[in-house]
């Protein structure tokens, strides 16, 4: 018979790692509070403890060489379109 895996919320996690790096109480006496072992609570603490500047960053996401890419050939096909675009008006001008 196995055991199955509870699932915590992340309100939950980011509370049992918060009471973690309070420090008022030992991981143990967290872990028999919450009902998690006391591995888990650690690792949840490192993860709040390396997330946490990203919490204060600008709040613009940041440009990956993707975006850029996509950025240079976006403004390409914009080109090509005026240069369309003008290309038809001065077609048109010369018919009528």
């Amino acid at each position: 018979m196995t055991k199955q895996r509870k699932r915590h919320s992340d309100g939950f996690k980011a509370r049992v790692a918060l009471e973690a790096i309070k420090e008022q109480k030992t991981l143990a006496e967290l872990a028999s509070h919450f009902g998690v072992h006391p591995t888990q609570i650690g690792q949840w603490k490192q993860q709040l403890l390396a997330g946490a500047p990203d919490l204060f960053g600008d709040g613009r996401p940041k440009r990956g060489k993707d975006e850029q890419a996509l950025q240079a050939e976006l403004f390409q096909q914009i080109g090509r379109l005026q240069m369309e675009l003008e290309w038809l008006k001065k077609k048109i001008g010369d018919d009528h």
